[in-house]
């Protein structure tokens, strides 16, 4: 049975600091609120900061996790309020139907695959000249092709971004209406895969949420992109997507 979490985070606790700069560290804390072996647990999570002063931690796991070692970390372990919340993920997935739309929320790593890189770094033209037949993963650096990179795989996801509805019937220069989507974060991440990792050894990413409105088309596809998350870093922050009910008439 899968979960969602939600849980709350203080910004001005030192080892909050180290949670908010690490996805490595992130990771590891997550899976420490899992029961039984972590590497046999699959967990999506995502960390929001709307608010910097508030930031919020999401979590989707297959089993029921405890949060008190973060709440205890980085928390507010004395303090009133609901430190975190598990909800039931089942209820969500059982109202999926075809045309039905929900707001969304991710936060993804958009990449392409491609067999020569335009600015190869040292270890990729090393590669490229001992005669590497695999491809390189790159990231999609500007907002036009992280954009175009969701929209272009949005069929294979169960759903559709509609046009935005102030914009209906209205087209562009390339004859196609705004799409009710957006991007509200862009960034570029770089940490280590370990501790005393070399320089060049590092994980570099393009991180970029996505907001607006989706469609469902394929309820199955959806639900299987839901619960196994969307592009990869996913242990690092992304794939998590994540729906709310839209206001009657949205």
């Amino acid at each position: 049975m899968p979960y969602l979490s939600r849980i709350r985070i203080n910004p001005l606790r030192a080892e909050s600091r180290k949670l908010l700069s690490s996805p490595r560290a992130m990771h590891a804390a997550v899976q420490g609120g899992l029961p039984g072996q972590p590497e046999q647990a699959r967990t999506l999570w995502r960390l929001d900061q709307d608010n910097p002063h508030r930031p919020h931690l999401f979590v989707l796991t297959t089993d029921k996790p405890d949060w008190n070692h973060l709440v205890e970390q980085a928390g507010w372990p004395g303090a009133d309020g609901e430190h975190y919340a598990v909800r039931d993920y089942t209820p969500l997935l059982q109202q999926l139907a075809p045309g039905r739309s929900f707001a969304f929320r991710l936060t993804a790593n958009p990449v392409q695959n491609t067999s020569k890189p335009d600015k190869p770094t040292p270890r990729q033209q090393a590669r490229i000249e001992g005669g590497a037949t695999r491809g390189f993963r790159l990231g999609h650096r500007t907002a036009a092709a992280q954009l175009n990179w969701f929209l272009t795989r949005t069929p294979r996801w169960g759903f559709d971004v509609p046009a935005a509805p102030h914009l209906d019937g209205t087209h562009d220069t390339d004859n196609e209406p705004p799409r009710d989507i957006r991007i509200t974060t862009r960034q570029r991440r770089s940490f280590p895969k370990g501790p005393g990792t070399a320089k060049e050894a590092h994980v570099v990413m393009h991180s970029v949420t996505y907001e607006g409105r989706l469609r469902i088309t394929d309820p199955a596809l959806l639900t299987e992109r839901l619960l196994a998350g969307i592009g990869p870093s996913k242990a690092y922050g992304c794939g998590l997507l994540t729906l709310a009910p839209l206001r009657e008439g949205a």
